[in-house]
């Protein structure tokens, strides 16, 4: 009966993919879908850090018809436990525990790793993987700081290997559908863009340094990063907050933000980027901006804005979270949501697609499942058919860079001159100075 539940739940979601594929995603038709699902060989998976996002991707891992998730790796010998038990519902296999993720890489029976821990771990515990031979899906940002996501994209050249980036609205359909309309000229030429992110964060205090809990191995969850004493208001989420581990609400939520922008107006590295804000709403430990707006100007001749609003929630154009484009004709919005609006230039709306399943993008772990697992497909896609996928590592890195560099703008609190051929910060030495992290010795990165 048990067995029989799951198969319906497994059958349920694969089907709702494929009719939501309805031939709107490029390069990954329902055709294209049941290849990979008639191979003959199952994916086999790695999940590195499920403590909450990465619970729910293993999850939507395993819920897929030609995925198996074997290992479930983590420092909190909890959290692996919890994740464990999760799939009881989603997958025959009971998956294998590891404390440490590089145990897992030496198994010959991984194809894919998924990256899910902190920031600081994302390239570098990517790079590993690719190293063991391993496909890597990473949650964004892919990168820390600049230099890491270079040697990313270097690495994923060198060992050959597919590399997708967890910004999972490039297969959302009917965004990917509203990104279509725009380049196509729907709202005639664009030349600004603005996305946002809106929440009410509350404070995280003042921290006590104090002995880390016996469930968690403190030293492996710093990995790369230098080593610092536990504090009890770090984990498990409020390391975000902290420049020597997290990226701040900018690379948290706004990379996705920003990437929708960048794919929309079709442009790669800016001129010139500045950008405006603090902690303002509670004097506590908490260190990257809760209010902040990234300014980036292109050669192109367009420019696009992010505002995030970590501890006021108040909505923009009636949604927590989105992207809007202003062109010549009209406007296209891109909500929470996997839809699109078109307006006049009198704001009258022209158009207007809507999904009727409900996304709720302050969910921290699990706010799209159904049409996440679209993401994943494709990277299936392009492991066992060599599709194109729609957020290889190049294109992450592009996108998480624009938002390092409004951080790093920030953190030296001026505007910077920046190489549109390359993405590089131009004669400023202290800005410069962050394009890059120091390690814990034995961690740097090293192709």
């Amino acid at each position: 009966m048990e067995k029989s539940r799951r198969n319906f739940v497994k059958k349920s979601v694969v089907g709702a993919a494929s009719i939501s594929f309805g031939g709107v995603l490029p390069g990954f038709s329902a055709k294209s879908y049941a290849r990979i699902v008639g191979a003959n060989k199952k994916i086999v998976v790695s999940m590195m850090g499920v403590n909450s996002r990465g619970k729910a991707l293993a999850r939507n891992f395993a819920i897929q018809e030609n995925c198996e998730v074997a290992h479930i790796c983590d420092v909190d010998s909890r959290a692996i436990t919890n994740c464990i038990n999760a799939l009881k519902d989603r997958q025959e296999m009971i998956p294998s525990g590891f404390g440490d993720f590089r145990k897992s890489l030496e198994s010959k029976d991984i194809d894919v790793m998924v990256v899910a821990a902190p920031d600081h771990w994302h390239a570098p515990a990517s790079l590993l993987a690719l190293q063991a031979g391993k496909h890597v899906y990473v949650e964004k940002p892919c990168s820390h700081n600049p230099r890491e996501g270079e040697i990313l994209v270097e690495a994923a050249k060198k060992y050959n290997k597919v590399v997708q980036m967890g910004n999972q609205r490039r297969s959302w359909p009917n965004v990917v559908k509203g990104i279509e309309e725009l380049k196509s000229g729907a709202i005639g030429k664009t030349y600004f863009g603005k996305g946002w992110y809106t929440n009410n964060r509350a404070s995280i205090g003042t921290g006590q340094i104090t002995a880390a809990p016996e469930w968690l191995n403190w030293d492996l969850w710093q990995g790369p990063a230098p080593r610092r004493a536990f504090k009890d208001n770090y984990i498990h989420y409020n390391w975000h907050w902290f420049w020597h581990w997290g990226t701040g609400e900018a690379l948290n939520n706004g990379t996705h933000m920003i990437d929708l922008l960048r794919w929309g107006m079709g442009v790669d590295f800016p001129v010139r980027v500045s950008s405006n804000g603090g902690r303002f709403r509670y004097t506590d430990d908490w260190e990257t901006p809760d209010t902040q707006v990234i300014n980036l100007d292109f050669a192109e001749g367009v420019s696009m804005s992010w505002e995030g609003r970590s501890c006021n929630g108040t909505p923009i154009e009636g949604t927590s979270v989105g992207v809007i484009f202003y062109g010549e004709k009209g406007s296209l919005m891109i909500p929470s949501g996997n839809s699109y609006t078109i307006f006049d230039l009198q704001g009258k709306i022209v158009k207007q697609v809507k999904e009727q399943q409900k996304i709720d993008p302050r969910d921290l772990s699990n706010p799209s499942e159904q049409v996440d697992a679209l993401h994943i497909l494709n990277m299936f896609d392009g492991i066992v058919n060599g599709a194109k996928l729609h957020s290889d590592v190049e294109s992450g890195h592009k996108s998480t860079l624009l938002v390092q560099l409004g951080n790093i703008s920030q953190r030296v609190g001026r505007s910077l001159n920046i190489d549109s051929n390359n993405g590089h910060i131009l004669k400023d030495h202290e800005a410069t100075k962050l394009w890059s992290r120091s390690y814990e010795k034995g961690w740097e990165m090293k192709l």
